[in-house]
């Protein structure tokens, strides 16, 4: 649900403010690297090597990668069951959407 609300927030604010290509873009490389770190922190996890921090998982998701992770988290199952890591995930993710509103709405000239 949180990623077709992001898409429907990204299509409202690509129409009203007229976004351009490029944070598509950024959103699309920041999921694909995220989730690319999500897999090779599982693949770790399981051959019990040395793992990504969940520190650099969360900014990775902050920094835009956050649809990845989502993805990741249902699709290998990973970082899914962790209370704590959720809790701070859901987090940076509200963080990241607001980050968004604002500053699409600053490009645009309403502020």
């Amino acid at each position: 649900m949180a990623l077709l609300a992001f898409v429907l927030i990204y299509l409202m604010a690509t129409v009203l403010w007229n976004l351009p290509f490029w944070v598509a873009a950024f959103y699309a490389i920041g999921s694909v690297a995220c989730f690319i770190a999500y897999a090779i922190d599982k693949a770790a996890a399981v051959k019990q090597r040395q793992r990504i921090s969940e520190r650099a998982l969360l900014l990775l998701g902050l920094s835009g990668g956050w649809p990845g992770a989502i993805l990741a988290q249902q699709w290998l199952r990973h970082k899914s069951s962790k209370v704590s890591f959720r809790r701070w995930f859901w987090c940076s993710v509200a963080l990241n959407v607001a980050l968004f509103v604002w500053l699409a709405q600053l490009q645009a000239g309403f502020f």
